[in-house]
């Protein structure tokens, strides 16, 4: 197996080099539509629960911070005194 991967990466370079800029954009565009259609697409439900995962992701996050802008307001207010 490891041979065959070899030899064919020595053909792809060699194909490479004899292409010509119009030939290699042409490769590159063949090389995306197969890697494209390698791609597995989530199902609708998936979809759903990943985009409510990251939702609420973000809700805890956006607490977090807002948590932390409220405390350093309080101890800069206390530092400092309340203008």
């Amino acid at each position: 197996m490891a041979d065959n991967d070899a030899a064919t990466s020595t053909a792809v370079a060699g194909e490479r080099e004899r292409r010509g800029f119009f030939g290699r954009i042409l490769l590159f565009v063949r090389q995306v539509i197969d890697e494209m259609r390698k791609v597995v697409y989530p199902t609708r439900d998936e979809l759903t629960s990943f985009t409510i995962a990251v939702l609420v992701f973000l809700a805890v996050i956006m607490a977090y911070v807002n948590g932390l802008d409220w405390m350093f307001t309080r101890a800069v207010s206390w530092v400092f005194g309340s203008g």
